[in-house]
């Protein structure tokens, strides 16, 4: 299955509206207003909260806490690399590897394909599309591709 990410670019506080593979809207996040460290809310289409995201601010290292249904099931840190960028995912046991110069990121759990992440190039607002093989893996992948937005938007600014 496949997931679309689409930031809007004219907002007060970030907003992502999220897309599947036949266009259909099927989520939307937006952070909170005026708070340190990100904090991004994920909503189905009738308003439920299904994750909320909290970045733990004042680390070396950019981390970032994923709860789902109001449980915390992850901890994503920005691991210390010099040329790709890759992020730790305790409690879900997954990897990140990436390549900054393709725009993409692979996630992996113990070999096995988590999620596939593309940003798109040269768009208004950060694009993203996400190949999720196993449907049951749909909300945590979403929220690492949204912490994964959220520490380049850190380190443009």
């Amino acid at each position: 299955m496949k997931l679309y990410i689409k930031q809007a670019v004219f907002s007060w506080n970030e907003k992502f509206y999220i897309k599947d593979e036949y266009g259909n809207d099927k989520y939307f996040a937006e952070s909170e207003l005026l708070t340190f460290g990100h904090k991004l809310h994920v909503y189905d289409m009738a308003g439920n909260e299904v994750a909320y995201i909290a970045e733990k601010i004042f680390t070396f290292l950019p981390k970032y806490y994923v709860y789902i249904n109001g449980i915390e099931i992850a901890e994503i840190v920005k691991e210390f690399t010099f040329w790709r960028p890759s992020y730790s995912i305790n409690g879900l046991g997954w990897n990140v590897d990436g390549s900054p110069w393709e725009h993409s990121y692979s996630v992996y759990d113990n070999g096995n394909p988590i999620v596939m992440i593309e940003k798109e190039w040269f768009t208004w607002g950060d694009s993203y599309e996400l190949d999720i093989p196993n449907p049951k893996n749909e909300i945590a992948a979403l929220t690492v591709a949204l912490v994964i937005d959220c520490v380049l938007c850190n380190q443009r600014n």
